[in-house]
């Protein structure tokens, strides 16, 4: 059998039973490859279906919003904690965090250094001075207010010692 066809596409001479049968093998090779194709966009399905459903049947869209309220809820606490540490960096800096002691003989009589000089002073160097004075005919205690390491009063040498000791104490300074 002689096909005008195939004369015009130059394969006049090729027998048409050659050609069904090499039909037939591209056929089946197709089908097998739509086959396995099939199988695999069944077995991807599956997996993303599995994916999807998450833990007790959460979407993965489901758990995306959950996550993103839970950064929102987590940036908004630490917001407030940051307020909170730096309410308490702010009070904190009032507080007495420097302390400094001077013993010694206010009266070369008496001996054993029973009198002292104590510097108690906050952040910024604010505080007080106290002087406590032992003699043969009592205790005498003295305050002053110091104001950035400073003070308006003249200080004895223990109580400028006992400042400087209670400022240098904080530099791990302080001296026995």
């Amino acid at each position: 059998m002689n096909s005008k066809f195939l004369q015009a596409i130059g394969l006049g001479g090729l027998d048409i039973g050659i050609l069904f049968l090499i039909l037939l093998l591209l056929f089946i090779v197709l089908l097998v490859v739509v086959i396995v194709e099939i199988r695999k966009q069944k077995n991807l399905t599956q997996r993303y279906e599995r994916f999807m459903q998450g833990n007790e049947a959460m979407t993965l869209e489901d758990q995306i919003q959950q996550l993103a309220g839970d950064v929102t809820r987590l940036k908004r606490e630490s917001r407030a904690y940051a307020n909170d540490i730096d309410l308490l960096f702010s009070k904190h800096e009032m507080a007495i965090q420097k302390l400094g002691l001077v013993k010694y003989d206010a009266f070369s009589e008496m001996g054993g250094k029973m009198s002292f000089c104590l510097a108690l002073l906050d952040e910024k160097d604010n505080g007080v001075v106290m002087n406590s004075v032992h003699s043969s005919n009592g205790c005498y205690s003295y305050t002053k207010r110091i104001t950035g390491g400073k003070c308006d009063i003249p200080l004895s040498p223990e109580e400028a010692e006992s400042i400087h000791r209670a400022i240098a104490s904080v530099e791990g300074t302080e001296q026995g």
